[in-house]
């Protein structure tokens, strides 16, 4: 094989749990010419982690974007690919390999060459789902994601040494509030962490600057960096950390594959056998409603860490 093509347009959760089967593509391939099609967000990411020779940022372009679509379509049938690993296993990206010119092709599509053929593969947690998928295509063994290469200066955010800070991600998606645990609990929680001599720093985005403030609120000291920082700065910042806490979330998968000692709070809406993050130092609880689960049991677990 001298033209692979790797197709993962995300979430940032799946992109991580993705790590392990990249790199296990990569080591299958050593000399084939590797390039993955994903979206924006993480193609830092992939071009950093050095699995990748080429990395198309186009992959999901919208229904009405006909010059994005037409871009795609024509860098899919012209890319001569020999062997597509569909990472993504969606309708939509099944639906590119009308485009393929005859590839073989790994993944769920209809008719594909190398198919991962287990009826029960929706009950897999992804990370064994896609490393079934790959042994099916070939590739005997996949590795633990690997987060060594990420690269960033975090010496800007002036926080204490190693082990003096603990991240708290508040966040999640906003259309599921089940699967969050309430401000307010994580800003008692701060208060206690506080206590025991952490700084206390809150990642996000976007619209969880509400939650930071009301964390702040209550733990005046806690930081917020909500919108201050990137992928490759919050695997950095795992690095340096005592412990994390959060919510079931993307930046979780990123903090626990970096090697932080973790715990993730689940709620009944989401499965932790199907989604969890994946790493060394990774324990979960799940509590429903989510909003029940008291600040003491989560400190009482911290502590057990």
């Amino acid at each position: 094989m001298k033209r692979i093509l790797v197709i993962k347009l995300g979430a940032l959760g799946d992109f991580v749990l993705a790590m392990g089967p990249f790199k296990a593509i990569r080591a299958h391939h050593p000399a084939a010419h590797i390039t993955l099609l994903t979206t924006p967000a993480f193609a830092e990411m992939a071009q950093a982690c050095g699995y990748f020779d080429t990395v198309w940022r186009f992959g999901r372009p919208a229904k009405t974007d006909l010059a994005g679509n037409w871009h795609l379509f024509r860098s899919l049938y012209g890319g001569r690919f020999e062997r597509v690993y569909d990472l993504q296993t969606s309708t939509r990206s099944g639906f590119y390999r009308n485009f393929m010119r005859g590839a073989q092709w790994s993944g769920i599509a209809a008719g594909c060459s190398h198919p991962h053929a287990n009826p029960a593969r929706s009950k897999m947690h992804t990370l064994d789902r896609q490393a079934e998928q790959l042994a099916m295509a070939g590739i005997a063994h996949t590795p633990r994601a690997d987060l060594s290469w990420a690269q960033a200066d975090i010496g800007h955010f002036n926080l204490p040494s190693a082990g003096g800070y603990v991240l708290l991600v508040p966040g999640g998606s906003a259309h599921r509030p089940a699967k969050r645990w309430p401000a307010q609990h994580y800003g008692e929680l701060a208060v206690w962490l506080h206590g025991q001599g952490m700084q206390v720093v809150i990642l996000g985005a976007g619209s969880e600057h509400a939650l930071a403030d009301e964390i702040e609120v209550l733990c005046p000291s806690a930081i917020s960096f909500v919108d201050r920082t990137n992928f490759m700065e919050i695997i950095a910042l795992a690095g340096g950390a005592s412990w994390a806490i959060g919510n079931d979330t993307g930046p979780m998968h990123l903090i626990a594959a970096a090697g932080c000692r973790c715990l993730v709070l689940f709620s009944g809406a989401s499965d932790p056998t199907l989604c969890a993050p994946r790493g060394p130092k990774v324990t979960i609880i799940r509590h429903d409603p989510l909003a029940d689960l008291a600040i003491s049991d989560v400190a009482t677990q911290l502590n057990s860490l």
